[in-house]
């Protein structure tokens, strides 16, 4: 177990740095309107955004099955931590298929059910975050889709933007919760 925990850390968590590597858009040019450009149109902007993209999609590919295995055996535990391998292939897509609306649907679906699934499964103090996330992920999704029916310069890069921080806070609290966890003990 001390394996399996070690490896979904450190997967994981280099998952959430590469997927965070949109900030770099504040430093770099992109020529890209963070208020109004969608996220996903820094994979076409720089290598570096793809590349980070891609080593996302992998980390959290492979990060999911020692997940799986930290996760207990009932639904819930493996839906959300199943949820992070499925969302490591929709990244790996999103990395080949930029902009594609299914993917963006499946990426969204992907953290609904990590959520819905750590919200049922998780101790009450780590449950409200969960929620408050789940709630945050709906937020967002639905926002996007309101937007993007309006076509660009509505703010869509802004909202596609907290999407993504969205994501990768929830992601990190996975981590959080695994190196808190005691097998045979507590889940505090």
């Amino acid at each position: 177990m001390r394996t399996a925990r070690w490896a979904a850390v450190i997967l994981v968590g280099i998952g959430v740095l590469a997927y965070s590597a949109w900030l770099l858009e504040f430093v770099l040019s992109t020529g890209l309107s963070p208020l109004h450009d969608p996220a996903w149109r820094l994979l076409t902007a720089e290598p570096v955004f793809r590349t980070a993209h891609l080593v996302a999609g992998i980390a959290f590919l492979f990060g999911g099955p020692p997940m799986i295995r930290l996760a207990p055996v009932h639904w819930t535990g493996r839906l959300s931590a199943g949820a992070i391998t499925v969302f490591g292939a929709i990244v790996l897509a999103e990395t080949a298929f930029p902009g594609n609306v299914v993917i963006e649907v499946l990426t969204n679906l992907a953290f609904v059910a990590g959520c819905v699934g750590v919200v049922l499964w998780w101790p009450s103090r780590w449950r409200t975050f969960a929620a408050i996330g789940l709630g945050l992920v709906l937020v967002t999704w639905l926002g996007v889709v309101v937007l993007g029916q309006f076509g660009p310069d509505h703010f869509l890069g802004l909202l596609t933007r907290i999407q993504l921080l969205i994501r990768a806070i929830l992601l990190a609290a996975g981590v959080a919760y695994v190196l808190r966890f005691t097998p045979g003990g507590s889940h505090s």
